[in-house]
């Protein structure tokens, strides 16, 4: 059981926020249906009749349905967790005839790709528990066991960089030479850059000892840092299970890269050889490993696995120390900065940041380098912020808020700028949302839910363009680029949290919500949230009953996964009705508000909502003081909602 409380302060002018959020996800209702309708057929496939003629691909096909989910637990409609179980299913048979699955599962592809396409999967075993479990068990045991080949207990390493549900596939490609595209090798370079001598010329595609076979024997086997994003697989399991096993594979695994990450003066390497060494097959280089710190994303992808596996070994172990896997190496990308207009820099992501700083990419900045080889550190960037802020949002520590406020000091751009860009992750605007929680961007709310609303009306035109284009293989990013669900503002607002980490993590937040009457995860209807601040000892949630009949119930909980107790709640009262005034009064008074004090003893919390009522909540919080798991208020999970 839990504490319950009833709001009782009149909602006689409903905060702009609060009608903005529920008309957004009015909005987003008739998006996603709309998509739905023009975009995919009736056991939920996408509308698609080419092949896929390499490796790549899966991720795009679960990636245009990652968010809805989400939306469900958010508060979406009733029939959206159907439908995108409906969606994963069409999608799951799609690409297994396709030749891309086994057994449900991505046959081999590195894990950069891997993780993006689990976040569908993550986001419904977090919506519905109980009918997920059995094949995410399943899943996880494709790393745990031995047997399956993917992992080489004795050395901890993931045995090669493309893994998955067939142990026969081996190296990186199926021809002569990796497929790398002109544009690719523009944009990013080379692997193994170091095999030509210099001055050399660009020899034959697949004579390229970069791209053949010394790509195949060099970087095709052993370990790499970006495999630590199976370690978002394996909590997932252990979220559901509570097994053992699940817990001491994270510890083992990851804390096996801790260790190599400390032997190399904190910052993590990115290969690790079949017998268990760092470079031992790149001539003793820390460096140059697949999806690694040389090629080609650089800090983008080393630093989201590293965040997704030091967030699951803490959840795992309730070890701080795990975080360590991450901070030297963040400290070191920005110790190596430099003050720059993004139009001087050698990024490698221009269409990334010409959207995203807009008319700032002229204006000096703090850029830092996600790349190294053996010229040292380039691709410099202003500094993408989803993993400082999920660490800082983890830990509430000083260093890591001091961190941020570093980093927003050494920004030669206005933080609190909102800009109506949706980029891959569906995310990119925690710096208007940090400087928010900070105090000094109020504005903030309306301006992201303004922003959000921009974004799903962009999509549906563009949809409407497309929708009766037939999809080649070359454009299968169409769907993607479509998807008119955005969840980015709704997270930040209502749950006080970052969007997920894209390519593989686990939903951070610091309180979600249920519908006490219909015992589903989300905001009921009507009902619109506003979380003003994280900290443990003022976390602030405001609740609005919009409804001018009905009255609403809501289960307040501590964490994503139930993690957090409320300790205590300063809650928002009105107990004196003479605001109302007298049967002649042509006005109404002001309502006297006060507070009152109730303990907690858990993670969650009930408060009834009248019709047209609100109240703030101010929550002490102690942090990662309980198991996390898929647990609900209910006792159980909740049931499948109708179709």
């Amino acid at each position: 059981m839990y504490p319950v409380i009833t709001a009782s302060v009149p909602l006689l002018e409903p905060p702009q926020w609060a009608i903005a959020q529920r008309e957004l996800f009015q909005l987003l209702d008739h998006a996603w249906r709309r998509f739905e309708r023009d975009f995919t057929g009736p056991d939920g496939r996408l509308n698609y009749g080419d092949g896929l003629t390499s490796r790549d691909g899966v991720d795009d096909f679960y990636e245009t349905f990652f968010n809805w989910p989400q939306l469900y637990l958010l508060g979406g409609a009733d029939d959206l967790l159907a439908a995108s179980e409906r969606h994963w299913a069409g999608v799951t048979d799609q690409l297994t005839e396709l030749g891309m699955l086994d057994d449900d599962y991505e046959r081999g592809y590195d894990w950069f790709h891997q993780g993006e396409s689990l976040l569908l999967f993550y986001f419904l075993c977090m919506a519905a528990p109980d009918r997920w479990a059995e094949r995410a068990l399943r899943f996880a045991e494709l790393y745990v066991d031995p047997v399956h080949g993917n992992y080489d207990p004795e050395h901890r390493i993931i045995r090669r960089p493309h893994n998955g549900s067939d142990a026969q596939r081996e190296g990186l490609f199926d021809g002569k030479s990796y497929p790398w595209l002109p544009q690719e090798a523009q944009l990013y370079g080379f692997p193994l850059e170091w095999l030509l001598p210099p001055g050399s010329g660009e020899p034959d595609r697949e004579l390229d000892p970069r791209l053949g076979e010394e790509m195949r024997r060099r970087t095709g086997v052993g370990d790499t840092a970006v495999n630590l994003a199976a370690s978002g697989l394996v909590l997932n399991a252990l979220l559901l299970s509570g097994n053992e096993r699940y817990r001491s594979w994270i510890s083992q695994y990851v804390g096996a890269w801790r260790e190599r990450a400390a032997g190399n003066g904190g910052v993590i390497p990115d290969n690790v050889s079949p017998d268990g060494v760092v470079g031992g097959l790149l001539e003793g280089r820390w460096y140059g490993g697949h999806y690694g710190w040389s090629w080609p994303h650089g800090w983008y992808s080393v630093g989201q696995a590293a965040m997704i596996a030091a967030l699951a070994a803490v959840a795992a172990t309730n070890d701080e120390s795990y975080l360590d896997l991450v901070r030297p190496a963040l400290d070191e990308v920005i110790r190596r900065g430099k003050t720059m207009a993004f139009t001087e820099a050698d990024s490698s992501l221009r269409s990334r940041w010409t959207v995203q700083l807009g008319d700032d990419v002229g204006t000096p900045t703090l850029h830092v380098p996600f790349r190294y080889d053996d010229r040292g550190w380039f691709d410099y960037n202003p500094m993408l912020m989803a993993v400082p802020t999920a660490l800082w949002h983890h830990s509430a520590a000083v260093a890591d808020r001091e961190r941020i406020e570093g980093l927003r000091s050494a920004s030669g751009h206005d933080w609190r700028i909102v800009r109506p860009f949706r980029a891959k992750e569906e995310a990119g605007h925690e710096e208007p949302w940090l400087a928010f929680l900070a105090g000094d961007n109020p504005a903030y709310p309306e301006q992201i839910l303004a922003a959000a609303q921009a974004q799903v009306r962009h999509r549906l035109a563009r949809m409407e363009r497309y929708r009766r284009d037939e999809v080649a293989e070359a454009d299968i990013h169409l769907w993607q680029q479509s998807n008119p669900v955005v969840t980015e503002a709704l997270v930040q607002l209502t749950w006080g949290g970052p969007q997920v980490i894209y390519n593989g993590g686990l939903q951070q937040a610091r309180v979600r919500y249920y519908d006490a009457q219909t015992r589903r995860p989300g905001l009921p209807p009507s009902v619109a949230a506003l979380v003003s601040s994280i900290e443990p000892e003022a976390t602030i949630v405001d609740l609005v009953n919009l409804d001018p009949e009905e009255a609403r119930s809501v289960v307040v909980q501590a964490g994503a996964f139930a993690e957090h107790s409320i300790r205590s709640v300063h809650y928002t009262v009105c107990e004196d009705s003479s605001w109302l005034g007298d049967l002649y009064d042509y006005g109404h008074g002001q309502p006297a508000v006060t507070s009152q004090l109730i303990q907690g003893d858990g993670p969650w919390l009930g408060v009834e909502l009248p019709a047209s009522t609100s109240v703030r909540l101010t929550l002490r919080l102690d942090l990662r003081d309980q198991p996390p798991s898929y647990r609900t208020p209910f006792g159980m999970n909740p049931a499948p909602p109708e179709r």
